[in-house]
């Protein structure tokens, strides 16, 4: 394509990962002109850009992957958590099976969108001067496409190597021998410090929040032992796929945790922490809803978690008497090695609740007590998620107005798919929906399903335009709203409330339900799309 020419298309797509790539296949299948933008060079989304040491997955095979069987036939896994280049190989597999690049444009950021409303069309501008237009317009940036820097005194006068973990260079960075710094204790923070702590001169983790790290337990896997399970494979992605969703064999146990004896109570949680990942997330169905049974699960946690750590005098810090935050509230992070680091001379923590920092230097980082020397500064501090990748963009809607206008007092959408004001545009993994609750291939294959339906119901109807009524849109802001207060979920300052950005209003940003929020939408297309206004 001539980057000074406009190019049409029924459909435009952006971003490239397990949404993107799954409405491309399935919508070419359905005789639509579509083209997919993606601004990496690659396929995979966040995984094509998540280059850090240590990147790996936190859904364990085969939950993390499409149910098709064109697809897993002839691909095999190394480990039950997969790292991010066989996850990149896995993509490249993908294409291979659905020849899908020859209908991507990589390298291709958008930097403005704009619907204009005598054709009934988005207008869509890219940084290296690309022009498309389409009728309608598929957002699948997912819910960590923008990557957030805190204000942080002093970090441009840093003379080290200073990265961000999503915008790690491709080339790598020199770590042996060296002195680096985490800043922040989320998932890639644990992932980077694990990596390393074996590798570096001295490793400074600056924690600001203790995260409560839930054992990986990692294996090997065999081509032997995934053939034999393969045998089950349409199985167990019918019972993935169907109600409550995202995971085949994650089950939470029916039980109100006080209701159980202490000892089958501890029993149960052994055997979740023996099967690792997301088992220990939520062992019992009020383990989200009640403090007291929250409390439990906290503790049990804390034991085993202190259990692994010798030196007692961090005890309070990485795993505190009384839980900061409830459990589970925040994204579990999956750890291997993370607490049996600091048994090691090279590893230090500053707990900047105790100790906050002052200012970043050219050679390191000031905190009350003194001067920490680095080489390298590692931001492991997290996305705007949710909203940050339309925020961000020049993203205009029918009367002018930016997304972030109309989202400056809080985000509302209709069922997590369509924001009023901006016609003929749909979110996949989107704000308000359940991303992050629901694993990321199952709500592709889900959620993109109902949106293939929907535009198909438009082009049988000879529809050229539509939009969302803004009252529904604040009554599932309402629901959010009304789960976050149901739920230990708005007792937490999460990324999942907005709380990590400042500015941001404080709201439940992803239905903690995936069972639910799917649910919703078959009743929205089965009541003919209410809420969605359509000329």
């Amino acid at each position: 394509m001539r980057p000074d020419a406009t190019n049409s298309f029924d459909i435009v797509i952006v971003g490239a990962g397990f949404n993107g790539l799954y409405q491309l296949h399935r919508l070419r299948a359905e005789g639509w002109s579509v083209r997919l933008v993606e601004a990496g060079s690659g396929l995979g989304g966040v995984w094509h850009h998540n280059r850090y040491p240590g990147a790996r997955v936190d859904c364990h095979v085969p939950n993390y992957e499409y149910s098709m069987e064109e697809i897993w036939r002839d691909w095999n896994w190394s480990e039950r958590f997969p790292g991010r280049d066989e996850l990149v190989a896995y993509f490249d597999h993908i294409d291979e099976v659905w020849n899908l690049r020859p209908d991507i444009d990589f390298d291709t950021a958008i930097t403005s969108a704009r619907f204009v409303e005598a054709e009934h069309r988005w207008h869509l501008a890219t940084d290296d001067d690309r022009h498309y237009d389409c009728r309608w317009l598929v957002m699948a940036t997912g819910f960590g496409s923008a990557p957030y820097v805190p204000d942080l005194p002093g970090l441009d006068r840093f003379e080290g190597d200073c990265h961000h973990t999503a915008r790690w260079p491709e080339s790598g960075v020199e770590l042996a021998g060296r002195r680096i710094g985490i800043i922040g204790t989320g998932a890639s923070g644990v992932q980077v410090a694990q990596e390393t702590a074996p590798i570096a001169g001295h490793l400074t983790i600056f924690q600001r929040t203790p995260v409560y790290a839930l054992a990986m337990q990692q294996r090997a896997m065999t081509v032997e032992e995934q053939a034999t399970a393969k045998l089950d494979y349409p199985e167990v992605f019918q019972v993935r796929n169907a109600p409550p969703g995202s995971f085949a064999d994650v089950h939470r146990d029916p039980r109100k945790t006080l209701e159980v004896d202490e000892a089958e109570r501890v029993a149960v949680m052994e055997d979740r922490w023996a099967k690792g990942g997301f088992h220990c997330w939520i062992p019992f169905s009020d383990t989200l809803g009640d403090e007291a049974a929250n409390r439990v699960v906290y503790d049990f946690w804390r034991d085993k978690t202190r259990a692994r750590i010798a030196d007692a005098s961090l005890h309070e810090s990485l795993a505190p008497t009384d839980p900061p935050y409830p459990f589970g509230t925040k994204r579990p992070s999956l750890e291997q090695t993370f607490y049996d680091i600091f048994d090691r001379d090279n590893v230090s923590l500053v707990d900047l609740k105790r100790d906050p920092l002052v200012s970043i230097t050219a050679n390191g980082v000031e905190s009350e007590a003194g001067h920490v020397e680095l080489d390298v500064l590692v931001l492991a501090t997290g996305f705007d998620a949710n909203t940050g990748g339309f925020t961000r963009m020049d993203f205009r809607g029918a009367d002018g107005s930016t997304i972030g206008e109309a989202w400056a007092d809080g985000v509302d959408t209709h069922l997590g798919v369509a924001v009023p004001g901006f016609p003929n545009m749909v979110m996949l993994y989107g704000p308000q929906s359940a991303a992050s609750f629901c694993n990321g291939p199952v709500c592709a294959e889900l959620q993109g399903e109902w949106v293939i339906d929907l535009l198909d119901h438009l082009r049988s109807n000879d529809v050229t335009r539509f939009d969302s009524d803004r009252s529904e849109a604040e009554d599932w802001s309402d629901t959010m709203a009304m789960w976050a207060e149901r739920t230990l979920f708005g007792k937490a300052n999460s990324w999942y409330m907005g709380a990590n950005i400042p500015g941001k209003r404080r709201q439940l940003l992803n239905m903690p339900s995936s069972d639910l929020y799917l649910g919703a939408l078959r009743s929205c297309a089965d009541e003919n799309y209410r809420g969605f206004t359509f000329g």
